[in-house]
């Protein structure tokens, strides 16, 4: 749970998001359309330079104490202690196609668990905060997952993996196939952040990745929550950093989906 010092610190992430926010909104045109996978790269290369630099600076001096959770750790179990779990441009592919779905998302991990997070998106101006045990919010306001029961009705949504072996494009598919059986709506979409804060909002109902990158779900399982939702892994156990799955849910759809997806 969290710390009487939680809030104030909050604060300052809050400050650090929306600062790397708006440095990468000056760089950013609806008009943009790369032709090529190198230019892709490279304009996304230069918006995280611009980005972490800043983020680090802000986190380091916030919680001096605290570990960066880097690349090469985004898919494995961290030691217990205070980790920062930071995406400086969650959704970089959209920056640099001229679409308004990217953020800046930074979370706060104490002993394995999410404690508190911000995620700022400046196209709309939408800042998201959540500390464990006190709620989460966008620009002030409550947020509460979807009140349904019945998966006939619900909107759910996967993403693309970040590994390329064979057997998690299977995964992906399968799981897709059973949802398509089952849900109203199937949507797959880049980056997870988005349809996680959508199920936090109750706009979507359901979000399960398959091989998660920890920087793309660590947020939205602390937003989940503290909206009053479930988070588990698809077997129905606990979810935490290094698992190969992560489902997100509506509090009255959990069973369900965990029943949908079981054996993928």
């Amino acid at each position: 749970m969290h710390t009487p010092q939680d809030a104030a610190l909050l604060q300052q992430v809050v400050q650090a998001v929306q600062a790397a926010g708006q440095a990468l909104l000056s760089q950013f045109s609806p008009a943009a359309r790369p032709a090529s996978r190198a230019d892709m790269f490279a304009a996304g290369t230069r918006n995280e330079a611009l980005s972490e630099p800043i983020l680090r600076k802000a986190l380091a001096a916030a919680r001096p104490g605290a570990g960066w959770v880097e690349e090469e750790m985004e898919t494995s179990a961290l030691p217990d202690g205070e980790w920062w779990v930071v995406d400086a441009v969650e959704g970089n592919v959209n920056h640099v196609h001229g679409m308004g779905e990217w953020c800046v998302s930074v979370t706060l991990l104490r002993d394995q668990k999410p404690v508190l997070a911000a995620i700022h998106q400046p196209v709309g101006d939408l800042t998201y905060t959540a500390i464990a045990g006190a709620g989460a919010f966008v620009n002030g306001h409550a947020l509460h997952c979807s009140p349904k029961s019945d998966m006939d009705c619900a909107i759910v949504a996967t993403g693309q993996a970040e590994a390329e072996q064979a057997d998690t494009y299977d995964r992906i598919a399968h799981s897709i196939r059973a949802m398509l059986g089952q849900a109203l709506l199937v949507r797959t979409t880049v980056p997870s952040t988005f349809p996680m804060l959508q199920v936090a909002s109750g706009q979507n109902d359901v979000f399960w990745q398959v091989e998660p990158v920890l920087p793309g779900v660590a947020a939205g399982a602390l937003f989940v929550t503290e909206a009053g939702g479930r988070v588990s892994r698809m077997d129905g156990t606990p979810w935490q950093p290094g698992a190969r799955d992560i489902v997100v849910s509506a509090p009255g759809l959990h069973g369900e989906v965990l029943r949908i997806l079981a054996g993928i």
